[in-house]
């Protein structure tokens, strides 16, 4: 994106109008200019440019100076006005906060769960949460995901949350998700990536996120499906923590232990051939 409308875009985020952002960028070029002249330098129209000024000058974006008949306009430095603008909104955001607070009653039972779908929107809502994050962080995840939910992830670790869980495929740069350790078998049977994601200990998603805008997954505070959940993820740690713990022959017996069990589970074979292990 070109420079110039990559600005114009944050400034209208940040709640001026086209035309007040084409304003204020146009003196930041040339300053002083009388109204007439800054229409022109910004393409502005001369009905509408005395508006304009004046909404800029309410923003403390534009100093007015008044020179015989003619006005002249300065744009406030741009560190200036940045540094206004974030003490105006965090003193909004703590307003709103306070009074958000007061008014939102959550359950402390809430059963209610919410399927969101779309890729990009699962994304968003993990980050949301992990940004929200208190004290623990618990996933099982594929590598896929977690390098869009590292910038986030990485925040909430520097402010001291806990995290935990599993790491399938590639890419997994904690220590603390261990990397599954079958991926052969594991990608030979799941034809999809499963995630499923614990937010101290009170939001669950859980669900597909590898068919893009068909991806879907559950939101839910439920207490039930945040114990299965999060007994899921601990189940697999245990697991691959157990695997790693052993070598050799004892590594070997393991494994085929749990191919023993997972026939047994998944392929209805008898279970004389485990029975032993008892």
């Amino acid at each position: 994106m070109d420079s110039n409308l990559e600005i114009l875009a944050q400034m209208k985020q940040l709640g001026f109008s086209e035309y007040e952002a084409k304003a204020y960028l146009a003196l930041l070029g040339d300053y002083p200019l009388s109204g007439y002249a800054l229409s022109k330098a910004s393409g502005i129209p001369r009905s509408r440019i005395y508006e304009v000024l004046n909404n800029l000058i309410a923003k403390h974006a534009v100093l007015e100076e008044h020179r015989e008949k003619t006005p002249l306009y300065y744009p406030v430095a741009p560190d200036l006005l940045v540094e206004r603008m974030k003490q105006e909104y965090a003193g909004i955001f703590d307003q709103f906060s306070a009074v958000a607070d007061r008014l939102y009653q959550a359950d402390a039972e809430d059963d209610r769960m919410l399927v969101v779908q779309g890729r990009s929107r699962i994304i968003e809502l993990l980050n949301q949460l992990i940004g929200g994050a208190g004290h623990r962080i618990a996933l099982s995840v594929w590598g896929d995901e977690l390098s869009e939910l590292k910038p986030r992830l990485d925040e909430a670790l520097a402010r001291g949350v806990k995290l935990r869980g599993i790491c399938l495929g590639e890419g997994n740069p904690y220590q603390d998700l261990v990397s599954h350790r079958r991926m052969g078998r594991y990608r030979s049977e799941k034809k999809q990536r499963f995630m499923a994601a614990v937010i101290d200990g009170t939001h669950t998603v859980s669900g597909i996120v590898s068919r893009g805008a068909e991806s879907k997954v559950t939101w839910t505070r439920d207490e039930g499906f945040t114990a299965v959940s999060e007994d899921y993820i601990v189940h697999d740690l245990v697991v691959n923590l157990y695997a790693a713990s052993l070598d050799g022959a004892d590594l070997a017996r393991y494994e085929a232990f749990a191919d023993q069990v997972h026939d047994y589970y998944f392929h209805y074979k008898e279970a004389g051939s485990w029975e032993r292990h008892k």
